[in-house]
């Protein structure tokens, strides 16, 4: 990795000498202001942005360098507001991880050592770049933004994400799909790819007819957009969360509803989804304590993917469950989890 070329970017020298300082001890660095003319000479192995994205200047300055550096293996930004919307439109930019402006060192070398290193192998050539996973999390980037915003939501543009996601997992398995979205995504985006993939991978063992798979991806990717309402600092806790916290984050299936019932193009079954997919057979969930006949097969799949998905999912403060572990969990939620699902679940768990 010692020759292995990074492209700096930054709106400010200060910032930019201060990556530049980090990474010139491991990398061939090279480094612009955005207010340069653009450069980028050669395609660098990663990009890495420091920028403060809420201002339109910046933003119109990394838009015209997008084509030159979309070819990297990977685009870290570092964001001085680590807000919502400040991440929605690094990854609406092509990021594929978003780190905080406090900048930690040792995450961000190791965001930039392997696995990248292993996938390239004796070629020599970085790996190229999942475009189902960008799709991915621009899409879900976008929704959030919108609901945000109070704007209209792109509903084809995430359809076709999900297609996406489930003609590569078609082709390559959910294992590799785990693997891309733990590398290149982080927090909520990281869980709504795993949980979009997870689901889709339970669907095709079931054997669920195709527009069945296409309702449950559609599903998956919308059911956490009403976490756009919570704070990222509780989404992020690395510690246990409190009574008000925890009640805060048990708003955001209602908010998510709220949010969609209006669009015409989201159909009953996916709203009941995105409003249920936290609620068990025992009537023990929220935020309407169904029982089980009141909710439906769409949603006790979602929610055995979900609560899968929440388990083995990367997190910088622990670290990732293994997957045996995780499904044993499942096994143990007696009277929550309908019971043959949780074991048409295992090959999806362990071994598909």
């Amino acid at each position: 990795m010692a020759n292995a070329f990074v492209h700096v970017l930054a709106d400010s020298s200060d910032k930019l000498t201060g990556v530049c300082s980090i990474l010139g001890r491991r990398f061939t660095v090279a480094g612009e202001r955005l207010d340069a003319e653009a450069k980028l000479p050669h395609t660098p192995l990663a990009v890495v942005v420091r920028a403060d994205l809420r201002a339109v200047e910046n933003i119109a300055a990394l838009k015209r360098r997008a084509s030159r550096f979309a070819k990297a293996a990977k685009r870290i930004f570092i964001v001085e507001q680590y807000s919502h919307h400040s991440i929605s439109q690094a990854y609406a930019l092509g990021a594929t991880l978003v780190l905080p402006g406090t900048i930690d060192r040792i995450r961000l070398l190791a965001a930039l050592s392997d696995p990248a290193e292993a996938e390239a192998g004796s070629s020599g050539h970085p790996p190229r770049s999942d475009d189902a996973a960008e799709t991915g999390a621009t899409a879900i980037a976008s929704m959030f933004t919108s609901l945000m915003l109070g704007e209209a939501i792109d509903i084809d543009g995430t359809r076709e994400a999900g297609r996406k996601i489930a003609a590569r997992i078609s082709e390559h398995g959910l294992s590799e799909w785990l693997t891309t979205v733990r590398r290149h995504h982080e927090g909520t985006y990281q869980h709504c790819l795993l949980v979009t993939g997870i689901a889709i991978d339970f669907g095709l063992s079931l054997g669920v007819r195709k527009a069945d798979v296409e309702r449950l991806c559609t599903a998956a990717m919308f059911h956490d957009i009403g976490k756009a309402r919570i704070p990222l600092a509780i989404l992020d806790k690395p510690g246990r969360l409190d009574a008000q916290e925890r009640a805060l984050i048990e708003t955001h299936p209602a908010a998510g509803f709220d949010f969609l019932k209006d669009h015409k193009d989201i159909s009953p079954e996916i709203l009941d989804a995105v409003r249920h997919h936290h609620e068990f057979l025992d009537g023990s969930g929220y935020p309407d304590a169904l029982c089980a006949e009141s909710i439906t097969d769409i949603v006790r799949i979602l929610t055995i993917s979900d609560i899968f998905a929440a388990l083995i999912e990367h997190r910088p403060y622990r670290p990732t469950m293994p997957r045996k572990e995780a499904y044993d969990i499942l096994c143990g939620m007696n009277g929550k989890l309908e019971k043959a699902l949780v074991a048409s679940f295992k090959p999806v768990a362990l071994t598909r």
